[in-house]
């Protein structure tokens, strides 16, 4: 196993409101042991002489952490920094916004050419697609391969949002948007979950981190979707997370498998936490993110979606 000079990586989760607590989960590798270990799971808070958010900066300086990894976006979409008189979204002349229309247009006229040259083999092929089949493999194929499905489609069809949606999300979209929705029931969105609050927030941790951290966006969605393809999870694992009565052992029973297949040691006490505690469990999952970009065992990004400032991580298992 290759790992990196740096040895110890760190994942914080920072959905909620201002009263949520959130969690530093820190993992790092021990040569001697040749293992990883959830070296620390610490809940931030108000601590004495110190504001839950200017504590963040004292754990990244005391255990030494060189990179983090947070589930929230680090680059903005492109019209938070345009100035131009506005055409709307349908006509911007923005690079990256006419690179993402221009792929939208084109996987939607590849649909268009096949359903106009082929129209019965169409029909048919989307009357099997819509048809429910236990025996049908979850990675049959992306999102963007023809046949598209309807969902996907009409997903398209709202078209991009540059007030919203980075290009990176289109990159998402063609990969895992019909895996994202039938497991999370939801679509990714750069800024669709994202309040005021949330953003002003992070503008000021951001602000107060130590200037030499690598920061890394991570989505814990993304990453239990990839554990799913890598044969770690089951389905029924990441559907019973939502589940009030089963979320707990679902839960235990994702972090079990991740103990066993990744080689980290947890702690029974960090454990306990991390099932009990949803944040925490975020929190871990965007450790272990960051722990495979360690390992250099992460999705390359193309060019058009900007990696080198999205800094957005999708592991590999």
């Amino acid at each position: 196993m290759i790992v990196s000079e740096s040895k110890n990586i760190a994942g914080m989760s920072m959905k909620g409101g201002r009263k949520d607590n959130f969690f530093f989960c820190l993992i790092e590798y021990y040569e001697d042991s040749k293992r990883w270990f959830l070296r620390s799971m610490l809940q931030v808070k108000d601590e004495e002489g110190l504001e839950g958010d200017d504590a963040i900066r004292s754990w990244i300086e005391d255990y030494k952490v060189n990179q983090l990894v947070v589930d929230f976006p680090l680059t903005w979409p492109a019209c938070h920094s345009c100035e131009l008189d506005c055409p709307g979204s349908k006509n911007c002349p923005v690079d990256e916004v006419v690179s993402v229309r221009d792929r939208v247009n084109s996987i939607l006229e590849e649909d268009t050419k096949i359903r106009n040259h082929h129209p019965k083999e169409y029909e048919r092929s989307r009357n099997k697609d819509d048809e429910f089949d236990m025996g049908r493999g979850f990675w049959d194929k992306e999102s963007h391969e023809h046949l598209l499905s309807r969902s996907f489609k009409r997903r398209l069809k709202k078209g991009f949002l540059p007030y919203w949606n980075r290009s990176v999300d289109f990159w998402i979209w063609k990969y895992y948007y019909d895996q994202y929705l039938e497991l999370f029931n939801s679509s990714y969105d750069s800024f669709g979950n994202t309040s005021l609050m949330i953003l002003s927030r992070f503008s000021y941790l951001r602000r107060h981190f130590p200037s030499n951290i690598d920061l890394y966006e991570g989505n814990v969605n993304l990453t239990l979707i990839e554990l799913l393809r890598g044969k770690i999870l089951l389905n029924r694992d990441i559907q019973n997370m939502s589940d009030i009565e089963l979320g707990v052992e679902a839960r235990l029973d994702i972090i079990k498998k991740i103990e066993a297949k990744l080689n980290i040691f947890i702690y029974e006490h960090d454990l306990e936490l991390i099932v009990k505690n949803p944040r925490a469990f975020d929190s871990f999952i965007l450790a272990v993110t960051g722990q495979r970009n360690l390992l250099d065992k992460v999705r390359n990004f193309p060019l058009w979606t900007m990696p080198s400032q999205t800094r957005l991580l999708v592991p590999k298992f």
